[in-house]
């Protein structure tokens, strides 16, 4: 299938180009910001039925976690894929379009955001946490869509009949792992979260929900990595044809996940 003609540039204003990438961290950040109000005004997903998050406090959050995102994101992209090439020419780590973000560090800078700003406020941090994570979905969907819209972070070379030949992957055609990244860590891990929030009442059970989401990321990540071509300058670790960076930031997600639905199991009993 050829590249979508889609322009990265949404829609300029005079000098100042705005970007479909630009457009989906503020569209997932608000419509999470609106999903999570509606959550801690649904008194009856919360135990003793009284939400321990508010309104304004989440209306504060929001500056919290957006610096969270974006400084752990571009942190974590130069420390785990991009540090050679940063220590030989420090600048390189303002210039955000070279490999841009990393998940793994956005999610370490959200959760740092999270520890503090509950700290401050009086907020049970595992409260925090889950609903938070019941809204991470919104955004990862929409920053995977741009991804693709921008043709970037493709897949490795394939013959699926839905294989796309992007701009900048050569004349080859690929996974669109951008698209598989956006189904399960978007829409699948969203409805399970869904499931959990109001089919089983879990926010009621502080630690279930974040849990199940680093878990249930980390399986989807793992996965759409055997589908997606590795960042250029690390390629496969250790020679082996198939381990990447992407899996072994997400092993110790899956873990610490399954330790937070333990713990929090446990802590209920």
């Amino acid at each position: 299938m050829p590249f979508p003609d889609i322009d990265p540039v949404a829609f300029s204003i005079g000098p100042l180009s705005v970007h479909w990438y630009g457009l989906a961290y503020v569209a997932g950040i608000l419509l999470g910001w609106l999903y999570a109000r509606r959550l801690a005004a649904n008194a009856s997903l919360w135990k003793n039925g009284q939400s321990p998050i508010t309104a304004t406090h989440l209306d504060d959050f929001l500056v919290w976690v957006a610096a969270g995102i974006v400084l752990g994101g571009r942190i974590g992209y130069i420390l785990f894929y991009d540090f050679p090439m940063v220590a030989a020419n420090p600048l390189r780590a303002f210039e955000i379009w070279n490999g841009g973000m990393s998940f793994h560090g956005g999610f370490i800078g959200a959760t740092l955001a999270m520890i503090l700003f509950a700290r401050r406020n009086g907020i049970p941090v595992w409260s925090m946490f889950d609903i938070v994570a019941a809204v991470v979905p919104i955004g990862l969907f929409f920053g995977r869509i741009a991804n693709f819209i921008n043709g970037e972070l493709w897949g490795r070379l394939a013959d699926v009949p839905w294989a796309v030949v992007f701009p900048t992957g050569g004349p080859f055609a690929r996974h669109p792992s951008q698209l598989y990244e956006a189904a399960l860590e978007g829409i699948v891990l969203f409805l399970v979260l869904r499931l959990l929030t109001h089919g089983l009442k879990a926010l009621k059970t502080p630690g279930v929900i974040s849990g199940t989401f680093v878990c249930g990321y980390a399986l989807a990540r793992i996965f759409v990595e055997f589908f997606r071509e590795p960042d250029a300058q690390l390629g496969y670790l250790l020679g082996t044809g198939w381990l990447t960076m992407g899996m072994v930031l997400s092993l110790p997600m899956f873990l610490v996940g399954l330790w937070a639905i333990f713990r929090a199991r446990r802590a209920a009993a």
